[in-house]
């Protein structure tokens, strides 16, 4: 048999359009190789090359079986961008889950919050046999999807059910992105695309080099991948507001885990408890500090969601207005130092996309980013954000990052004028210092509306200032993104978590034995596919607990690993 079954070629270009045959062909000339030795051609990575303006390049990653590989890998040795192709299936680091399951006082793991990271955990838990109990503050997701609608459409506000709580989590109201920067030895990252193919996602995410599947496509996956937990013996229990975390003193004097309390006073016995409540759950956080549980403060940042037509993106990304399909709607990535110390960067792109209502709190307004799978919208819109610091912005302890917050959506309420409206300022009038009293050619996309006004009052000085540097040095990146009608809503305070509860190498809380923190609640995330490896890499760790056995090498680095990449 053959030691290399497949031969893996990286960097292979080619032009828009080109077609299948093109691709092979390429094949065949870097590898040297007559044309009846290629026997299969899976695209691995499909990515672009859009520096040359209306020159657009695809980039390839391809697995190639042909003839001979061996002899062929022989013949390309220490060659760049020729290798074996390697082996990234998903492998379960325990197989014995359901023994251990049926085994006498067995305690049956609970996972709090049904997001990407929660239902990861729980997915991976179920099918190693374990029988997760998952609880979920808010609702299933379709009925949340109506109770979010209301705030978008008629101002009705439901604080648990929206878009930060209920099934799915916040990534479910969002472009959908499902790349990160994780560094990924175990394949988690492939085993979350997988899962997601086989809930209905389109294969193409296996692929693309920044995939995407949108809000519409991700509430049927989400229900998928529910109806797979279940049917493996995994129960969910909606409407379970966990009021505390129960917690004694060992005979050792260390802290340990003995189960959650409801909202209404029902007890769930549990001495594992992963703890992926997302980035918003701000009344957790506190009881959480509350009965000792180790915290600190952590930076985020703040600022607005800026909204221009899409065809002025496409323009100064790829030289026209109608892009190839292969490409689709254009996005951007933009960073800025300013004089006053902060970063500024571009935050959760959505090309064709809306700025939609996301608070989760009464008489707060906050912005964030959507689109569907087409990216069809008129418009595009980021969040531009400035950099905050808890030694100098909030040095008040564990939740003074909640408070700055909180603060800052208010005054985006007031400013608004209440109803949930959110304030709005066109480019032209932010950098010219003077409120706007109309808007112009740009049509706002946030829903239920907006309010012209002046943005400096709902943020803080320091981010209006360096804001006011960016957005010039930006234009001078990107034709028309200074644009003098193009629209900046206010506020953008949900980019990360404003703390970070930490775990020991183990995935444990490092004060509280049993606790699992997961995910960007915690601090070790930023994003869809970054929170579902994380739930497999704490899942993992629960698993290898449970079987009295410790965790290896990878995953006790992954463990200290924390990432902001969205």
């Amino acid at each position: 048999m053959d030691p290399f079954p497949m031969i893996r070629l990286t960097e292979l270009r080619l032009p828009l359009g080109h077609d299948r045959e093109a691709l092979e062909q390429a094949i065949i000339e870097r590898l040297g190789i007559a044309p009846d030795a290629l026997e299969e051609v899976v695209v691995f990575r499909r990515g672009h090359d859009a520096r040359r303006r209306g020159r657009v390049m695809l980039v390839y990653t391809v697995d190639c079986r042909v003839r001979d590989a061996g002899a062929v890998l022989a013949a390309h040795a220490g060659r760049a961008n020729i290798a074996p192709t390697p082996d990234t299936r998903y492998r379960f680091c325990i197989d014995d889950g359901a023994r251990i399951a049926a085994g006498p006082g067995y305690s049956r793991p609970v996972v709090i919050g049904a997001g990407p990271c929660g239902f990861m955990a729980a997915l991976v838990l179920a099918q190693m046999g374990l029988r997760p109990i998952i609880l979920e503050r808010g609702k299933v997701v379709r009925e949340r999807t109506v109770d979010t609608f209301a705030l978008w459409r008629k101002s009705i506000f439901n604080p648990e059910s929206n878009v930060q709580f209920g099934e799915g989590g916040a990534g479910t109201f969002s472009d959908g992105k499902l790349y990160s920067r994780v560094s990924d030895p175990r394949h988690y990252g492939r085993k979350v695309l997988e899962e997601f193919v086989r809930a209905g996602a389109p294969e193409e995410i296996l692929y693309l080099s920044h995939p995407h599947v949108g809000t519409f496509r991700l509430v049927s996956m989400v229900e998928h991948i529910r109806a797979e937990i279940e049917a493996l013996g995994g129960e969910y229990r909606f409407g379970a507001h966990v009021d505390e975390l129960l917690v004694e003193q060992g005979a050792d004097g260390a802290r340990q885990v003995t189960g959650v309390r409801l909202h209404g006073g029902e007890v769930i016995a549990a001495t594992h408890v992963i703890l992926a409540i997302g980035h918003s759950a701000r009344d957790t956080f506190a009881s959480l500090h509350a009965s000792g549980v180790e915290m600190v403060a952590k930076p985020f940042s703040i600022g607005v969601r800026i909204e221009h037509p899409q065809s002025v993106i496409d323009v100064a990304r790829y030289g026209t207005r109608t892009p190839d399909p292969a490409l689709g709607a254009a996005d951007y990535s933009l960073s800025y130092q300013a004089s006053n110390g902060r970063s500024v960067y571009s935050f959760c792109m959505c090309p064709g996309g809306t700025v939609v209502a996301a608070t989760s709190e009464e008489g707060q307004v906050v912005t964030n980013g959507m689109s569907q799978y087409s990216r069809a919208e008129r418009n595009a819109n980021a969040g531009i954000v400035v950099g905050v610091s808890p030694e100098v912005d909030y040095p008040g302890g564990p939740l003074a990052g909640i408070a700055f917050q909180r603060h800052w959506e208010r005054q985006a309420f007031l400013a608004g004028g209440g109803r949930y409206f959110a304030p709005a300022q066109t480019v032209g009038d932010f950098l010219a210092g003077r409120p706007s009293t109309s808007l112009g050619d740009v049509t706002p996309s946030y829903r239920p509306g907006v309010t012209p006004t002046d943005l400096a009052t709902c943020l803080p000085d320091f981010a209006v200032a360096a804001l006011r540097e960016a957005l010039p040095s930006f234009d001078r990146k990107l034709d028309g993104f200074s644009m003098k009608d193009a629209v900046m809503t206010g506020v953008e305070t949900r980019t990360s978590s404003p703390l970070r509860i930490p775990r020991g190498a183990d995935g444990q809380g490092v004060n509280t034995r049993g606790l699992y923190p997961a995910g960007e609640g915690a601090g070790y995330a930023g994003g869809i596919l970054s929170a579902g490896i994380d739930g497999i890499r704490v899942a993992e760790a629960v698993a290898l607990s449970l079987a009295g056995r410790p965790v290896d090498g990878l995953v006790r680095k992954g463990m200290m690993q924390a990432s902001e990449a969205r």
